[in-house]
């Protein structure tokens, strides 16, 4: 099966969790770009698991093979193929969820839609592992963006009940940075460390813990999308929600403006530097669906990952009765810790295709 997502940038998701790869094909990308291959790596490194003790003990290099569409690091016009072979499948801690489906996991809904061959090995197709190629895709849109003064950035915001500070009103690349050189990508290192106890403290329980991922671009211009359906938090949105895990997404003030009144919640117009700039951005940059130049600012929420020891009711499917599963294998206690640079690549993607959509490549100028 293979998975797109874009209208005029189109990323094709390919492979499965446990299967000999993942790849993407990526189309639309504007010839004669040249990738920062080293970067690109690097921004895969923050997503590739086995790189913490925070994180699942699988262990993958997620190191991109470009098998058309670039030479020597520049875009040639053809469809851009990357592929990264899995090295560390071990499917056979998957054997019992084919009969006994993994409470809040896809296992069920997976089976009744595509048959009882469907292959859930890892979480197949459902997994976190097909976010590898994504960021190959959206790695690219970042540099892409870059080239137009567009940055974005992400931040774990949250971990169980424990917060990070919020981005403020005007964050910056040097900020953005800083976050991603981090083992937990946080403003606050004080909220960090008890992030990190938390998140240890579940793992050694054989439990996980649910978090957030607050993501702002800057730089992006005003005027772009439209109202109903064309809305630029749409777009975002339909991306973000493509991450296996989100459960919920809300720009600016989000489920927060519900309590507020209008004379708090409204943005009021100032003149800064010469523009039209807002004093606050509890619209988070966007009104009636377009941007108004302001960072756009929205958070992401992950929850737990279903994949825990701790004895779970679930049914036999064999058997037609109610029995228990203590799920085994490699899985992280908190996905949202790496799913911070797969928040920032959906984004790009999304607001890149948006910008192509709407003949913004005079930005590239």
């Amino acid at each position: 099966m293979s998975y797109r997502y874009g209208n005029r940038i189109q990323a094709e998701i390919t492979g499965s969790s446990h299967g000999d790869y993942v790849a993407v094909d990526i189309t639309g990308l504007p010839k004669g770009f040249r990738v920062d291959t080293g970067r690109l790596q690097r921004f895969l490194d923050r997503r590739a698991p086995g790189k913490s003790i925070l994180t699942t003990s699988r262990s993958e290099s997620d190191r991109p093979v470009f098998e058309s569409g670039m030479e020597d690091g520049v875009l040639n016009g053809e469809v851009l193929r990357a592929v990264i072979c899995n090295i560390s499948q071990d499917p056979s801690a998957y054997e019992k969820i084919k009969d006994t489906p993994r409470p809040s996991h896809a296992d069920l809904t997976a089976r009744i839609k595509y048959g009882p061959d469907v292959d859930m090995r890892g979480g197949g197709a459902f997994s976190g592992r097909m976010t590898a190629p994504v960021c190959v895709a959206g790695g690219i849109a970042v540099q892409i963006l870059e080239s137009m003064g567009i940055y974005a950035g992400a931040h774990l915001r949250s971990v169980g009940p424990i917060a990070d500070e919020a981005f403020p009103l005007y964050p910056d690349r040097e900020l953005f940075s800083r976050i991603s050189e981090k083992e937990l990508p946080v403003i606050d290192d004080v909220a960090g460390e008890k992030m990190r106890e938390l998140i240890l403290s579940c793992a050694s329980q054989g439990d996980s813990v649910g978090g957030t991922v607050e993501c702002a671009v800057t730089g992006v211009p005003a005027g772009l999308g439209g109202p109903l359906f064309e809305g630029v938090e749409g777009r975002i949105a339909h991306a973000v929600f493509g991450i296996p895990g989100v459960k919920g997404v809300e720009f600016g003030a989000g489920f927060g403006a519900s309590a507020m009144k209008g004379s708090e919640c409204n943005d009021p117009f100032i003149i800064k530097d010469g523009e039209i700039r807002t004093g606050t951005n509890n619209s988070a940059g966007i009104q009636g669906g377009i941007t108004n130049g302001m960072p756009v600012v929205f958070r992401a929420a992950f929850k737990p990952t279903p994949s825990i020891s701790v004895p779970q009711k679930t049914v036999s499917l064999s058997r037609m009765e109610e029995t228990e599963i203590s799920v085994t294998g490699r899985h992280d206690p908190c996905i949202a810790v790496r799913a911070v640079p797969v928040v920032e690549a959906v984004t790009a993607l999304a607001l890149l295709d948006l910008i192509v959509e709407e003949k913004e490549w005079n930005l590239l100028k």
